[in-house]
């Protein structure tokens, strides 16, 4: 569940408009490599037929996703020193939305970036019966909202976050765990780019780096892909703690196809093949 975008994207690649995005497309096209997945998310009808044509012939199930009679959610960024930079965004379109959610859902969920009051509302109402429940977030709107990013932290079991959501949620991002205990969470995830990832989690931590032979051209849904990758994975694989390295390996090789052109392109044509490429990369 998460956001569908229509983004406009500036790095050195140039700069694009109205690119398809959102943290629910990216994660859903990651997860998609590796096993069958539901989406829940807002479209305009600017936007409803390239979604569609996007998801088509995957094995991802788009029955949710509500077309809404308002502009599709427009993101901008800037590409900086390898990281993206917020230059704005137009968000109405969740004025006129409420989740889709299955009554009494008892599988695994993920709650990624979008307008936190609408992630809390969500996470309220999967806390009681989703067996695992993850969340995202992003900073500019843990500013702007920091009650209702507090209430999805609260009710999540994992979450992920980098170094600067971290702070923004009161967190020290030089003591991740402390944060992981404070928060009740069984496991933490902590993104930092071509620095690699840590997982924090009752089991202890986990840190593995992103393969270096391979372009890095857009940044633009990285984290997204990672938690697409790593849940699939270890849902596919049985959820075991001894699992969770084989796990992070696939988010990572997903994040890894997500950077390798703009936008959603890498991830769109990527197949299991290229993404098992990936992750033994990252496990050489």
């Amino acid at each position: 569940m998460g956001s569908i975008a229509l983004d406009r994207l500036e790095g050195p690649f140039g700069e694009v408009t109205d690119e398809l995005g959102g943290s629910a497309l990216y994660f859903g096209l990651a997860a998609a490599l590796i096993r069958p997945v539901e989406l829940s998310a807002p479209v305009g009808r600017d936007a409803e037929a390239r979604v569609r044509q996007l998801l088509s012939g995957r094995p991802i199930d788009g029955s949710r996703i509500t077309v809404v009679d308002a502009p599709t959610y427009r993101w901008s960024a800037r590409q900086v020193s390898g990281g993206n930079r917020e230059v704005g965004s137009r968000d109405s379109i969740y004025d006129h939305w409420e989740p889709a959610l299955p009554d009494g859902y008892g599988g695994w969920a993920f709650i990624g970036s979008m307008r936190p009051d609408r992630q809390a509302g969500a996470a309220l109402a999967l806390r009681a019966s989703a067996s695992v429940l993850a969340g995202d977030s992003m900073r500019s709107y843990v500013a702007s909202l920091p009650e209702e990013a507090k209430l999805l932290l609260a009710a999540c079991t994992w979450f992920f976050a980098n170094r600067e959501e971290l702070v923004a949620l009161g967190g020290d991002p030089d003591q991740p765990d402390e944060f992981r205990r404070s928060h009740a969470l069984e496991g933490l995830v902590v993104k930092a780019g071509p620095r690699g990832s840590e997982v924090w989690s009752t089991s202890g931590v986990l840190r593995m780096r992103p393969p270096a032979a391979y372009p890095v051209v857009d940044v633009t849904g990285a984290g997204d892909a990672l938690a697409g990758g790593m849940l699939a994975r270890w849902l596919e694989t049985g959820a075991r703690p001894e699992g969770l390295e084989d796990a992070l390996a696939y988010g990572i090789g997903s994040a890894s196809l997500a950077v390798s052109d703009i936008g959603l392109r890498g991830l769109a044509a990527a197949t299991p093949t290229d993404l098992e490429e990936r992750v033994g990369a990252v496990l050489s």
